[in-house]
């Protein structure tokens, strides 16, 4: 599905270069669940950014479905990310002046799906994550967790082929962290790929593979050895408990 080879990403800060990626070839395929973990600043972020066509590489090569994506331009670009990525963010990232019907809704409305199908689909995802009866409700009015559904059932508006999650429990508790990982791995059973960034080792074990980053490059590219049982940290520095 996906293939990164040899991908490098420097920002330029000033008169500084940060290699926020260094040499990094990875593949994914089609319904893996994938966390991506490591401490701040190893590039778990930014390669979920390039893995989304958010950002692009400063050199080396991305692949979809066996497509290098530097060869397609922004119209082609701008309709892959609607129709094929949905995105999740630990800020949740909704619209303030939107309901959450709307809110879903919103990315059926750059698709064109017709005003009748984009209803009728927002309010099945939104029952699909238990939110059918806060449709109506804004932002703020509904908790952290209630507007991380709300999020998620977005991100699932266009039937994305890759679901990529960033520090989705973040800023949740634990019992709602919880459900929110449900939600995912439920919705990796029925076939959607997802590729979830954390540095949680709990959150971390829902995953069925892990790749740790450490200074922009892979240090571990494994399956979660136990899931659901917090990860030992010693599995990011590419070592065995």
């Amino acid at each position: 599905m996906i293939r990164l080879e040899d991908v490098t990403k420097i920002y330029t800060m000033g008169e500084v270069d940060v290699v926020a990626l260094n040499g990094v070839s990875l593949e994914i395929q089609r319904g893996e669940f994938v966390s991506v973990m490591g401490p701040s600043g190893s590039g778990k972020s930014t390669l979920l950014h390039i893995l989304g066509a958010l950002d692009t590489p400063t050199s080396g090569r991305y692949y979809l479905e066996d497509v290098d994506i530097a060869d397609l331009d922004d119209a082609e670009m701008s309709r892959i990310r609607n129709r094929h990525f949905g995105f999740v963010f630990q800020s949740y990232n909704l619209f303030n002046e939107l309901n959450a019907l709307e809110n879903v809704m919103m990315p059926m409305v750059y698709a064109r799906v017709p005003k009748r199908e984009r209803i009728e689909r927002a309010k099945a995802l939104l029952s699909s994550v238990n939110m059918d009866h806060r449709m109506k409700h804004y932002p703020n009015q509904l908790s952290g967790g209630e507007q991380q559904r709300v999020a998620i059932a977005r991100a699932l508006a266009n039937n994305p082929t890759l679901l990529l999650a960033d520090e989705p429990t973040g800023n949740l508790s634990s019992v709602q962290g919880g459900e929110i990982l449900d939600i995912l791995c439920n919705l990796n059973d029925e076939g959607t790929t997802v590729v979830m960034v954390t540095h949680d080792l709990k959150v971390g074990s829902y995953a069925r593979r892990l790749i740790a980053l450490r200074d922009g490059q892979v240090a571990a590219d494994q399956p979660v050895p136990e899931r659901f049982t917090p990860l030992p940290s010693t599995i990011l520095e590419g070592r065995s408990a």
